[in-house]
Order: structure tokens, then C-alpha cells, then sequence
């Protein structure tokens, strides 16, 4: 007779095997009752609808939003798939922000097919999805992006409300800057005779600077025997111009995220001190510094059911509340990894105290400063030597967060671009403030991006001589939660409110954290 962990074990190996195929829309019909039940009651599936089941992990409490927000998109894709086949798309709307990546769960999703019924399907955490029936494009403007159907880039462009480039500037302006010629709108818009969308496009490409596609879908209209007339739809000038495409959509949106939110920055921030005469003395406040401690992981790693963890409930070895002893060895070497990174970080910034550009001594020893803070853990061998190569190569999401960290090809793009951003900035206060908000939102690691972010920003500090600031534990939830409004409403003022506060306490000499 086999005993309740043998059972238990047996339910995840079923549940090991879905997830191999690629499922995180578990439905009732995908697992047997007695398999269902068990999952559930230890917590390693959760219902998210009727019927309907994600993967969670057990040692999660109650109401926790991170699994939810974690299998969104793959949910929907597995659920849209089962509902409507292939006969369905993302809203132009929806498809334009995810081109950028803009992964940001919303709060209800469109979604067009001919097969809907104009309802609205609640989801966990006050998120829906809102079906409409509505033809979708053809196939030919379809494209997939992570298995969810959307209309490509130029079709979203043409087909999306007004409004976007209002409430979305960022993310429009960023759409347009990866269109090189205009005939890739052309076809659609001389085939429909859209000379109203025409004239807007035109005027959304002048303002971003690109006035040579304006003048020819302006031009071309006009040839072809329409009535176009240009008109700019977004609201201001563009903080930046693109006089040529640039590799990545995501690039042009960081650059912009981060023109945009200078000025914020700059309103609120202490004028630079300056590099100190006493270089020696700076140095010391910062060893001194050392005991308080850094905040642990925002990330999260996922939750994928693994060969060991089935092997564990097999032999009586699982603890869902985990051992105190192995608790106890994972603080210890954290704690060892953070004084060694630290001591790579104060090298760096003798660098930046003799005037070298803190953009590339950045550049040159964030990887170090990874490497340092879980060099422990891979010699203890909690850790393989390869988890230390380089970004990530997996999804990573952030616990409680809407926002849906870029792909790991992605990163590749962007970290590039960060550091461009940071060689080129003037103002130390920009370089602190949208250094470390910018690293936390591409959250190139699986793991220490919150530790290395504040490394990161302590050296932006140290370039303008600001000294050495701690982020106390007692503001985590208001540094967390202006992190989060910077990520997903692209309103940094609370951040810079934050920091820069406390950049001042520190430069009274009454730090907050002691």
C-alpha cells in the first residue's frame, strides 16, 4: 500500500510531465481527481478559475499575488488556445506594448476573435480578460510573441486607438522608432483608403524625428488620389529624436523611459558635493557602512517542479518549511558574498574617486560584484560555477510585481544600452536615480539584482561625491512599492522622493539606517 508521500510523489511526477510540455494552464480535464486533489491540498496547484489551475510553490502564504502574476502570459496562451483554437489576437493596443516590452500584467486584457462572446472573464488579483468579437487580421499580420498572438508591429500601429499615443507615449514612440522604411505601413494604409490614420502616422513620425517617412507616406497618399493631412497625435515634443532605426525597440524605450525622467530627478536631488579632497577619509565611511545589511533577492526563480524536489518528497527528505540548519548555512554564506562584493565595490570606487567615469568602471565590475556576492554558495556547491556566467538565461520574474522583467535575449540588449546611458549622462543625481532604477527593471540576474542595483547606485553616489547611502529596512515596502509606480506607470517621483531624502540625511550626518 502505497503511503501518502509515495502519493504525493506520484502527483508530481504527473504534474512534472505537464509542465515538460510546456503547460501552465492546467485544466481538470488535464489530471486525474485523486492527482488534482493532492496537488492542491500541499499546495503545489492552485485554482485560478472553474476548472482551471496553475503550478504554485507550497511554501507561499495565502492571497499571495507572485505565482499569479508569474504564469500570466503563458496562462492566457494556454486558455485563449482552448477557448478560440488559433482564431484569436491580442487588441492592437495590447500587441503595440508587448512589440517594446512592455510586459506589465494589465488589469484586463483584450483580446479579438470572431469566435467571442463580448464577456468578461474575472482572473486572481482583480486582472480579466475582456473578449470581443471582432475579425482579426490576417495572417500575414499576425505574429507570435511568446506563443500569444498578436498583430505585427506595423498593423498595431495603424490599428491602435489615438489614445495610445497618449497615455503611452513612451511605448509608441518607441514602436515607431523600429520602422526604417514607410512602406512598411504603406500597403495597409493605401489598401483601406486609411487617410486619417495616414496623417496621424505621419505626424507621430515627424515628432520622433523621422521626417523622411512623414513626407513619403504623406506624399504617397496624396499620389495615390487621397486627402491626407498630417497631424501630430502625441501631446508634446519627443524628449528624443531617432534619426535612424535603432536594433532594438527595447532600446529606444529605455532611452526614452530615461529622458523623460531626468527632470524629476534633477528637481529633487542635492547638487553634487563633488569629489572629496579626502579620498581616504570617503573610503572609511564607507568600510564603515559595512554592517548595515542589503536586502535579499527581489527576484524569484520560478515555479517549475524539478526531478530533486520529487526525489526529496520520495524519501520522506521534503520540508515544506525548510530545515533551520540549511536556513542558517544559506544566511551565512549570503552574509559572506555581500563583505566580499562589498570589498569589490569599494575597489571600484577608488577608480571613480580618481575621476575615471563611473559609466565604465561600472561597466567593467558589475559582473565582479555578482560573481563575489554567490561565490560562496558555489563553493559550498549550492550553486553550479556556470549560474555565474554571465546575465541570465531564463525568465525571472519579482515577487508581488506586475512587472515582467525583459527575456533573457533581450538583456543583451539592454545592458549595453545602460551603460551607454550612464557613460553619457552629465548629472551624477540622473546617473544615481536611473542607474539603479533602470538595472532593477532589466534585472539582468536570476538572482542579487537588488544588491547589486544598490551597489550600482553607490558608486553613481560616490561620482558626485555624494556619500555612501544606505536603503534602511524599515522603507522596504515604500522603496518597493516606488520601484514598482517607476516600472509600471513610469513615474519615478516617488523613487527620487525616496532616495534622495535619504541622500540628504545622510549628508546631515543623521542617517536613517544606523
Amino acid at each position: 500500500m502505497p503511503t501518502p508521500v509515495e502519493n504525493l510523489a506520484k502527483s508530481l511526477e504527473v504534474l512534472e510531465q505537464l509542465q515538460a510540455q510546456g503547460k501552465v494552464a492546467i485544466r481538470s480535464a488535464d489530471l486525474p481527481r485523486s492527482h488534482r486533489e493532492r496537488l492542491v491540498k500541499n499546495g503545489f496547484l492552485k485554482e485560478v478559475m472553474k476548472g482551471w489551475y496553475i503550478p504554485t510553490r507550497p511554501d507561499q502564504p495565502t492571497g499571495e499575488s507572485t505565482a499569479w502574476f508569474a504564469s500570466f502570459w503563458n496562462f492566457c496562451v494556454d486558455y485563449l488556445r482552448d477557448r478560440f483554437g488559433d482564431e484569436w489576437c491580442l487588441s492592437p493596443e495590447h500587441s503595440l506594448l508587448l512589440h517594446v516590452g512592455n510586459r506589465a500584467v494589465p488589469l484586463q486584457l483584450v483580446v479579438r476573435s470572431p469566435k467571442a462572446k463580448n464577456n468578461t472573464t474575472p482572473f486572481p488579483h482583480r486582472t480579466s480578460i475582456l473578449d470581443v468579437q471582432l475579425a482579426i487580421p490576417a495572417k500575414e499580420h499576425i505574429e507570435k510573441v511568446e506563443g500569444l498572438n498578436v498583430f505585427s508591429l506595423p498593423t498595431a500601429l495603424i490599428f491602435c486607438s489615438p489614445t495610445l499615443y497618449r497615455q503611452s507615449p513612451t511605448e509608441t514612440r518607441a514602436a515607431l522608432s523600429a520602422i526604417s522604411n514607410a512602406s512598411e505601413v504603406l500597403n495597409v494604409l493605401l489598401d483601406g483608403g486609411r487617410t486619417v490614420v495616414a496623417g496621424r502616422l505621419a505626424g507621430a513620425f515627424r515628432n520622433i524625428g523621422r521626417s523622411r517617412i512623414a513626407d513619403d507616406i504623406v506624399n504617397t497618399m496624396r499620389a495615390a488620389g487621397y486627402d491626407c493631412h498630417e497631424e501630430d497625435p502625441f501631446t508634446d515634443p519627443a524628449p528624443i529624436m531617432f534619426r535612424r532605426t535603432e536594433r532594438s525597440p527595447y532600446v529606444s524605450r529605455i532611452k526614452l523611459m530615461w529622458e523623460t525622467m531626468r527632470e524629476p530627478v534633477l528637481e529633487r536631488f542635492p547638487p553634487p558635493p563633488g569629489l572629496p579632497n579626502d579620498q581616504e577619509a570617503y573610503l572609511k565611511q564607507v568600510q564603515d557602512n559595512y554592517v548595515t545589511d542589503a536586502y535579499h533577492s527581489l527576484s524569484i526563480e520560478g515555479y517549475r517542479v524539478s526531478r530533486d524536489l520529487i526525489e526529496k518528497v520520495r524519501s520522506g527528505n521534503w520540508n515544506p518549511d525548510a530545515d533551520e540548519k540549511d536556513r542558517e548555512l544559506r544566511n551565512a554564506l549570503a552574509a559572506r558574498g555581500y563583505w566580499q562584493a562589498y570589498q569589490a565595490v569599494r575597489q571600484s570606487l577608488v577608480q571613480v574617486l580618481r575621476g575615471e567615469s563611473a559609466g565604465n568602471v561600472a561597466d567593467d565590475d558589475h559582473g565582479t560584484w555578482y560573481r563575489e556576492l554567490f561565490a560562496p554558495s558555489v563553493t559550498a556547491g549550492l550553486l553550479k560555477p556556470a549560474d555565474l556566467a554571465g546575465y541570465r538565461t531564463d525568465q525571472v520574474f519579482i515577487r508581488h510585481s506586475k512587472h515582467v522583467p525583459p527575456s533573457k535575449d533581450t538583456v543583451r540588449d539592454l545592458m549595453p544600452a545602460l551603460f551607454d546611458l550612464l557613460r553619457d549622462e552629465k548629472e551624477p543625481a540622473v546617473r544615481v536615480l536611473l542607474g539603479h532604477f533602470m538595472f532593477v527593471y532589466i534585472h539582468p540576474y536570476m538572482d542579487g539584482n537588488g544588491r547589486t542595483g544598490r551597489f550600482l547606485m553607490n558608486v553613481m553616489l560616490a561620482s558626485g561625491g555624494y556619500p555612501w547611502t544606505v536603503m534602511p529596512v524599515t522603507r522596504r515596502t515604500e522603496y518597493l512599492s516606488a520601484l514598482e509606480n517607476a516600472s509600471i506607470n513610469q513615474d519615478i517621483i516617488p523613487f527620487a522622493d525616496l532616495v534622495s531624502l535619504l541622500v540628504k540625511e545622510t549628508m546631515d550626518g543623521r542617517p536613517e539606517a544606523t
